[in-house]
């Protein structure tokens, strides 16, 4: 028990001085005029003074509590380098039991790991959430075992107490690294982009070493190997082979004495782009649709157009003169002898043979498909008369052969059972909604797949893959009705800006295609087939182990699954002969962006309290007691500071002054005061 002596004024202070001024003022005038009775007046006042403050002796009923330490216990990635793990978890041991030893004293242990995602190590966030949960009155110290790599430092709490770093690792710990400077996320196919990469050792790294390997590898392939020297940055130009995802790995082989190799590995995932697409139009004359291609491709700013509408074919001779027409010359050979590699589609638009294209440039143009180029045709009444671009050397590339009839009345187009599988044709809507058509030219199918159908059920849409090219063919000059609105329209610019992107090979409408999406560790595995059922996906993860993930189809012709990656690296898919590549995780894991023990991040935070770095290489230090705001840390100790914290169960209080003696003391020094005036 304690007993203290607390006021508690019948007034308010500033009204109690007032009183206490006033009495002193009455007490030196009586001294000023000589009265013998100035003394017993002041006591008097004294007295009415002392009882207006309400002076109460209290009695507090004490239970004296605990001090508490906090031990974080960092147990991350880098700690699982080296001994760390074992130095952690030693001295931990260590601690706490001399810790617990101690009188009036608990321990708190606090283990933490990785962060979410790649957030690295958070200690500081774990330090703010056990001190919401004790009286920060009653913490004597906090202790951190950790290498010193945190990544919160700057969300540190204000401290209560004195914060020590018990480090982990060694002074002749040494590693690598590779570094990415710049990972552009997408690049232009066939052109060269430039990387910075740069190789760094840190720590007791072993003198002598000028220049480290580095391999270099693109989808899983056969590496590249160079030498870059260490510790400057250099400049790799990289060229994409292929559209859609790009992974590059980056990797320089584990050196001799080195922490880890977690860090020698980056891994790059940039989307190939092209530059321009070059697009040929050749309209054989003006229609109603005829803008409908021109509008489609124009709409996307990432396609150069060219487009030639014969307007005057060589058979209308009306007598005007050449150098009067408002026209240019169709420059074919420059088009299809000189130029036409440097098209990605070549479009005819109800095209027929007029003697303008001689045999030898469709031939070229037969060639061009065969090398991987790719080419349209919109069919109108032309394909099916005797001037048809069927009968020329573009016939053993064309998909469909007409049967030189032309049906003119209302069907609505339909989606082949195979169609709805395609990615060209699939989800495009509900064909209930779609308005019709008013034309369609029969054609018997030859190769490739039909997508689409029309009036019973004839080819309406055929797509075919010829030598390394692609070929399509559209059976109506119709579409536009759809654009136009005719009884609700279509989907008109949907369907022909996927026809013509799958055409150009971009690699989401590919309709057999194996490819991952990454979400942190986690991947969504996606197969696209025209089949009806897909083999399990082998997946071999970066250390080399396999297993086999078996997909469920989510809508017609595409199959998926979700698979969590336990390791950061590359990651190879294989269903069939079907082949993909794909890096989870971040390109440096934060917490392998350095892995040298240190304690120069928690250097200004220990600073505050002044506590103390302690390498547990040299032992574990010693625990003392220091008072508040003295030096907290020395040479093989760290100190405690003791709170002396406790918890009042009961309090009493009584009065120092009765009514009756306040009323009884200065009644009489009144008195006395009065009397002696009065005999003087």
């Amino acid at each position: 028990m304690t007993g203290t002596v607390i006021f508690d004024p019948l007034i308010p202070w500033p009204f109690l001085a007032a009183v206490g001024a006033i009495a002193a003022a009455g007490v030196g005038l009586a001294l000023w005029r000589g009265l013998s009775g100035w003394a017993l007046r002041g006591l008097a006042a004294l007295v009415v003074i002392a009882a207006l403050s309400g002076p109460v002796y209290q009695i507090e009923d004490r239970a004296r509590l605990t001090d508490i330490v906090l031990m974080i216990e960092d147990e991350s990635a880098s700690q699982t380098l080296s001994d760390r793990a074992r130095q952690t978890a030693q001295a931990a041991e260590e601690l706490a039991v001399e810790i617990e030893a101690r009188d009036n004293t608990e321990l708190r242990r606090i283990r933490v790991g990785d962060g979410e995602g790649d957030e690295g190590t958070q200690v500081m966030a774990a330090l703010n959430e056990a001190l919401a949960e004790e009286p920060r009155a009653r913490i004597a110290g906090i202790l951190v075992v950790s290498d010193g790599l945190v990544h919160d430092a700057d969300q540190a709490p204000e401290l209560p107490a004195p914060m020590h770093l018990l480090q982990t690792g060694r002074a002749d710990d040494w590693d690598r690294r590779l570094i990415v400077r710049n990972a552009p996320a997408f690049a232009i196919i066939g052109e060269s982009v430039t990387l910075t990469l740069r190789v760094e050792d840190s720590g007791a790294a072993p003198a002598g070493a000028a220049t480290a390997p580095l391999e270099i590898s693109v989808d899983g392939g056969e590496p590249q190997q160079l030498s870059i020297p260490i510790g400057r940055d250099v400049e790799l130009p990289v060229t994409l082979p292929h559209g859609g995802r790009n992974v590059i790995q980056f990797s320089v082989p584990q050196a001799e004495g080195e922490l880890t190799d977690r860090n020698n590995t980056a891994l790059i995932q940039m989307n190939g782009v092209r530059d321009r697409l070059r697009v040929l139009l050749v309209s054989g004359e003006p229609h109603p649709g005829g803008r409908t291609w021109r509008n489609l491709l124009k709409s996307d700013s990432s396609v150069d157009l060219v487009h030639f509408t014969i307007l005057r074919p060589p058979e209308k001779q009306d007598g005007v003169p050449v150098d009067e027409l408002s026209l240019i010359a169709f420059p074919t050979r420059e088009l299809f002898l000189e130029k036409i590699n440097d098209f990605d589609l070549i479009i005819f638009d109800r095209y027929k043979r007029r003697g303008i294209l001689p045999a030898i440039y469709l031939d070229n143009v037969t060639n061009y498909i065969n090398d991987g180029g790719a080419v349209l045709i919109a069919a109108g009444p032309d394909f099916a008369s005797a001037d048809s671009i069927f009968r020329s050397p573009l016939a053993p590339i064309l998909p469909a052969q007409p049967s030189a009839r032309v049906f003119e009345e209302r069907y609505v187009p339909m989606v082949s059972e195979l169609g709805q599988r395609h990615p060209v044709t699939t989800n495009l809507g509900d064909p209930a909604d779609w308005g019709a058509w008013l034309r369609q030219i029969d054609v018997n199918h030859r190769s490739g797949e039909v997508l689409m159908t029309g009036i019973d059920e004839r080819p309406l849409l055929v797509l075919d893959r010829v030598g390394k090219g692609r070929v399509a063919m559209l059976a109506s000059d119709h579409a536009w009705l759809w654009s136009r609105g005719f009884e609700g329209g279509g989907p008109q610019l949907e369907l022909l800006r996927r026809l013509a992107h799958w055409m150009m090979k971009e690699p989401e409408l590919e309709e057999e295609a194996l490819w991952a999406e990454a979400n942190g560790q986690s991947m969504r595995i996606i197969r696209q087939t025209l089949g009806d059922d897909v083999g399990p996906v082998t997946v071999t993860r970066p250390n080399g182990e396999t297993l086999e993930i078996t997909l469920q189809e989510v809508s017609p012709g595409r199959f998926e699954a979700l698979y969590y990656g336990p390791e950061i690296g590359l990651y190879r898919l294989q269903e069939g002969d079907h082949t993909a590549v794909i890096g989870l995780g971040p390109a440096a894991p934060k917490e392998f962006e350095r892995t040298i023990a240190t304690g120069d991040i928690l250097e200004p935070v220990l600073a505050n309290m002044r506590g103390g770095v302690i390498r547990l290489e040299d032992g574990l230090p010693s625990i003392r007691n220091v008072r508040a705001g003295r030096p907290a840390a020395g040479r093989g100790w760290v100190g405690l500071t003791p709170r002396d914290a406790y918890e009042t169960r009961d309090v009493t209080q009584a009065g120092l002054l009765p009514p009756w003696l306040v009323l009884l003391l200065a009644g009489g020094f009144l008195l006395g005061g009065w009397l002696r005036e009065g005999r003087r």
